[in-house]
């Protein structure tokens, strides 16, 4: 079992913390199956009122190791990846407890993403938020683009999804990716606040709005991430992706078909 990310919980709050920060909390696949283990273990502590998702180290997370994608699970196809990685994240649906997450400098692609299923996000001054995938010749795949277009609209997902580019802090704020944002030393002490505020209120109170607010939202991601995963797979296997890698290696202008 990984020591990368680390469950720790104290009375009825639980902190999440990822501590890879050698890779800016790079996750690989002994991360991720920690991170589903973890859920799943909170998903059967009622006592739990609220969890705290942070990080050690300068970034939230960097998004995949690419290094190390894949290790270990070579006989899994990416189709049996995606499928792990769906189920294994959708079980912060299944929770009671909501979710804060903590973010601060850079969280990149799928660590993004599923920050974004989470309840709540606050960022620290200087963060930044990007998906890449389309600059790598994928989408992005963890149902987080269901949820940023629930947030803030066709265009600015369109926007984010499409170029790559990143998001700032502020922009985040603006556009309620994050509900606060605060000075870096600020960060971990605003989240466990926050926490502690919702673990003082009754716990059915708690269950129950969030339980509205869910349903509100749910349905459309969880149909999202299905049509992300018919995506994805075709994508991996396109001529256009197969020629970017082609066109990279052989350092010339790629010629895409659109197939």
């Amino acid at each position: 079992m990984t020591d990368k990310v680390r469950l720790d919980i104290e009375g009825p709050i639980a902190v999440i913390t990822n501590d890879n920060p050698d890779k800016h909390n790079a996750f690989d696949d002994e991360m991720d199956l920690r991170l589903f283990g973890i859920l799943g273990e909170l998903g059967a502590r009622p006592e739990v009122r609220v969890i705290v998702w942070r990080a050690e180290g300068k970034s939230f997370s960097s998004g995949r190791d690419v290094a190390a994608l894949g290790g270990g699970q070579v006989t899994m196809t990416h189709h049996q990846l995606m499928t792990r990685g769906h189920r294994g994240i959708q079980r912060i649906f299944d929770l009671d407890a909501p979710i804060i997450v903590a973010c601060k400098g850079w969280s990149i692609g799928a660590s993004f993403q599923r920050a974004l299923l989470c309840d709540i996000r606050i960022a620290a001054d200087g963060s930044k938020f990007m998906l890449p995938e389309v600059t790598h010749g994928v989408i992005p795949d963890t149902g987080g683009v269901g949820r940023l277009f629930q947030i803030c609209g066709h265009g600015v997902a369109s926007d984010l999804v499409l170029t790559g580019r990143a998001m700032d802090a502020a922009e985040a704020f603006a556009h309620g990716v994050v509900s606060r944002v605060v000075p870096p030393d600020d960060l971990d002490d605003t989240a466990m606040e926050m926490a502690a505020k919702i673990a003082a209120a009754p716990a059915v109170t708690i269950r129950t709005a969030r339980r509205v607010i869910k349903h509100l939202a749910e349905p459309e991601i969880r149909t999202s991430m299905a049509e992300e995963l018919i995506g994805q797979t075709f994508v991996s296997r396109s001529d256009d992706l197969a020629e970017m890698r082609a066109a990279r290696a052989e350092d010339r202008p790629p010629r895409y078909t659109g197939s």
